[in-house]
């Protein structure tokens, strides 16, 4: 066995022993959590406001201290990157993750402590590792390297801020080489053509045994590897490849896509949840669709249902919660946007189940309904157009196709010209989100228009007994049922 492969095995048998303490005593495990928190932030402006020095228990917690989203939370924030001290966490906070999530804001700056860097994101990459092996005990990935496909991160005086992705890369430097392939200066690349064309050169004759990342840009990158050798699927490029770590959109409309890249019965496909607010789960069992809550990474969880908050032990499977986090990079009862469903209160098993807020993130674009109404009136403006109805889902990517949306819309009046709305659509599209923006240079087509008769919509809500149309959905499920209604004939503008 090398010497690799002996730390690593120390390791897995180390944090194993770990997960499955927490997995039989889960709500002591989040006591501890926020004990350590609440000690944390005694000595910051936010521990001063909300008085932690005197919280020793979960009801004084959520008695004393409020509830936040972005806009509410942002000032602190604000403070953080102005190079304030002990805002909210120890210390000067330099590392910023940036994202669009569901908030009115372009972007939505996430601070990054030092301590959640290596205690919450690091250790969730490194446990796919360790329930990999213990699901799989005669791996050989750990013979070869990750393909990490990542964003791009800048310095903004003094803050470093860009994709978490390129955060984790850009500060884990002792995987490069050893563990993980490309170089970091390939792999924070901001152009995404030139990254690809870079790892093709740098990584094709690597021993590539997995890769990780969102998947719509992993394919995106996967086609481009084919075209670089004129391979016909990725084994011939890398044989020893057995693993897809994937997360960030849901997978079930890729997996067809990925089992043709790789068709080998000996793949997997392991899900996580790192989000710019934290790791939070990741699959434990191959033969499961949900995954296994992570205790112990320095950050206390809440659940609202309604207008009631609780912890960890008063949830109830089979319900859906809006998630809130308190943790160790310096977010307070802070609800981030997402909403799970419980699958298993032994062990603590969720699923993700969607926003808080109408949204379409197929491809990582997040996009919410502010955005697209905002959009819109940008278009209706530079066209001289007024739309009376319209809902948005996802055109899937193909082997050989990118990614769109498809905007259904019925006009109240029609634009002086279709080009010019289409085209200032998408430009305010992009200068609403930098998520989408980033995603229109990479795996997103220009949104395709179709266009319905007036009263269409109304014809469809009184056939489906709704009395409102959905803007964003993440899946075509509405669109096609909106579409088939009656054979009435549309129209399709690219």
């Amino acid at each position: 066995m090398s010497f690799r492969n002996t730390i690593l095995k120390t390791w897995f048998s180390q944090r194993a022993r770990a997960i499955d303490r927490f997995r039989r005593h889960p709500v002591e495990t989040q006591e501890r959590m926020l004990r350590r928190l609440v000690r944390r932030g005694r000595l910051t402006e936010f521990g001063d406001r909300y008085d932690l020095r005197h919280i020793r228990s979960v009801e004084r917690f959520q008695s004393q201290v409020e509830t936040f989203d972005y806009e509410t939370f942002k000032p602190y924030v604000e403070r953080m990157m102005a190079g304030v001290r002990s805002v909210t966490a120890p210390g000067r906070v330099r590392l910023f993750a940036r994202s669009s999530g569901t908030t009115s804001d372009r972007s939505k700056y996430i601070p990054v402590t030092r301590e959640s860097l290596w205690w919450n994101h690091t250790l969730g990459m490194r446990d796919v590792a360790t329930l990999y092996a213990a699901a799989c005990p005669g791996t050989r990935v750990f013979d070869g390297k990750t393909l990490t496909l990542g964003g791009s991160c800048a310095c903004e005086g003094r803050n470093l801020v860009g994709d978490l992705s390129a955060l984790l890369i850009h500060e884990t430097t002792f995987w490069s080489g050893w563990f993980r392939a490309p170089r970091i200066g390939t792999a924070i690349i901001p152009d995404f053509d030139a990254k690809c064309e870079a790892i093709c050169r740098e990584c094709v004759g690597e021993p590539i045994t997995a890769f990780a990342g969102v998947p719509s840009w992993n394919l995106a990158l996967m086609r481009r590897v084919l075209e670089f050798t004129g391979r016909k699927n990725l084994l011939e490029v890398w044989p020893r490849l057995e693993l897809f770590a994937h997360g960030g959109v849901e997978f079930t409309p890729y997996r067809r896509m990925f089992e043709e890249l790789l068709p080998s019965e000996g793949m997997h496909y392991m899900e996580t949840y790192n989000a710019s607010e934290g790791f939070f789960a990741l699959a434990d069992d191959p033969g499961r669709d949900d995954m296994l809550l992570m205790l112990d990474y320095g950050t206390f969880f809440e659940f609202r249902d309604g207008e009631r908050i609780v912890p960890l032990a008063d949830v109830e499977c089979g319900k859906v919660y809006a998630m809130l986090v308190t943790s160790n990079n310096g977010l307070w009862r802070y609800e981030i946007g997402d909403t799970v469903e419980f699958t298993s209160t032994t062990p603590y098993r969720i699923r993700f189940a969607g926003r808080t807020k109408q949204y379409i993130n197929v491809f990582g674009e997040e996009l919410i309904a502010d955005n697209a109404d905002r959009a819109l009136a940008a278009a209706c403006r530079a066209s001289g157009a007024a739309v009376a109805e319209y809902t948005v889902a996802p055109c899937y990517m193909s082997l050989r196709e990118r990614g769109a949306h498809e905007w259904i819309v019925e006009f109240d009046r029609e634009p002086e010209s279709a080009e010019r709305f289409a085209g200032a659509l998408d430009e305010a599209l992009r200068a609403v989100n930098s998520d989408y923006d980033a995603k229109r240079r990479t795996t997103l087509e220009r949104q395709r228009i179709v266009t319905v008769p007036r009263g269409y919509f109304l014809r469809w809500m009184r056939a489906r007994g709704k009395n409102k149309v959905p803007r964003l959905v993440n899946d075509r499920r509405v669109a096609d049922d909106v579409l088939a209604l009656d054979g009435e004939r549309i129209t399709e503008q690219d």
